[in-house]
């Protein structure tokens, strides 16, 4: 099959893991356009990053950590994360050379034929070779919406997480946040002040950690997620795994009655949300701080989904083809086990090639 270009390895997606995975690359002496070659469908440096709410300050952002060869510094806490991190993935692709091809977006990755001998990575503009695949496409592009019934009928605005962009559109409203996650408390802490009303609305109850997140806790936190996509199931949330961190902002929310959860509806209305008892509650604005699912939709060429819906994994390394590489997926879907996943990738198809 022929590509307009020929290269050793693709990593497809130059955020915290793929612009680890390129790192660990560029140290093993491959050098970019030649042995491997990243891939960003974004216009600029920052992977999802450069979309966080502009509200968003770098202190109020929990579990950054530096990228690897490369310290962040003492960048302002109270400017955007948007911006800083932006500017930091900026600096690093620049201090190490990385050559990103921005914007690609990769829309499928097919084996190259019958013998399935290698790969072919598309965009609508260029295509690929590569013998290995490093996939660090995270979830941001999939942000997760779940379906009740009556959602089509409901007068006001609906928006998810990826949509905010502050609080000037909660001004007055009656606001209704779905979600138990670090996203839905930070957001609701914002709207809260400014709305007419805030309904707080989770599937489970929420778990509050007040104690220190220990090196052996973040062990166990791994180890759990890490049995999950061993079995090809799809990955947990962490905060389903970690709780929420009662920062002393959270901790004056409860007290203020802000973070008064209350469980799913059963049901929306055109005017806003009912429980299964009757209970109806007026809103003007559902947040859907739902999360996001992994953005694999580009792989499926390659049938590495289980019946389940998950990619059965060995660490970085897909069960079913050794030479496809998922980092920034299930126990590393974070800013340190990115970074740490990307040492691994490289090392493990490197050999996996050489051989």
């Amino acid at each position: 099959m022929r590509a307009d270009h020929t290269t050793e390895i693709v990593v497809i997606g130059a955020g915290q893991a793929g612009l680890s995975a390129a790192y660990f690359l560029r140290r093993a002496g491959l050098v970019p356009m030649s042995d491997f070659v990243v891939l960003d469908h974004a216009k600029r440096p920052g992977g999802a990053w450069q979309y966080r709410w502009p509200s968003l300050r770098l202190g109020g952002v929990h579990g950054l950590h530096d990228l690897p060869g490369l310290a962040l510094g003492g960048a302002d806490q109270d400017r955007p994360a948007s911006e800083v991190v932006s500017e930091y993935f900026a600096r690093y692709e620049d201090v190490f050379e990385l050559s990103v091809h921005r914007p690609a977006d990769v829309r499928s990755v097919r084996y190259t034929g019958d013998d399935r001998d290698g790969f072919v990575v598309e965009t609508p503009t260029e295509s690929w070779l590569a013998r290995g695949i490093v996939n660090a496409t995270g979830t941001w592009d999939r942000p997760f919406r779940p379906y009740y019934p009556g959602r089509e009928t409901f007068a006001g605005r609906q928006l998810h997480t990826a949509d905010y962009t502050g609080v000037g559109e909660f001004r007055g409203r009656r606001v209704v946040v779905v979600g138990g996650g670090s996203s839905a408390v930070q957001q609701l802490l914002e709207i809260a002040p400014v709305a007419a009303d805030t309904t707080w609305v989770t599937r489970r109850p929420p778990v509050f950690r007040d104690e220190e997140f220990t090196p052996e806790y973040g062990r166990e936190v791994v180890a759990a997620v890490d049995a999950r996509v061993r079995d090809g199931r799809p990955p947990r949330s962490v905060v389903s795994v970690t709780g929420l961190m009662l920062t002393p902002e959270v901790r004056a929310a409860r007290e203020a009655g802000v973070l008064d959860r209350k469980p799913m509806f059963e049901r929306i209305t055109p005017h806003g949300i009912a429980w299964a008892d009757g209970t109806e509650q007026h809103a003007d604005i559902i947040l859907w701080a739902t999360g996001f699912r992994a953005a694999l939709d580009h792989l499926a060429p390659l049938g590495l989904r289980e019946r389940g819906g998950g990619i059965r994994m060995n660490g970085t390394e897909v069960a079913a083809e050794p030479r496809v590489h998922l980092v920034g997926y299930g126990p590393s879907a974070s800013t340190v086990g990115a970074s740490r996943a990307g040492r691994a990738a490289v090392r493990e198809l490197r050999a996996t090639l050489a051989h």
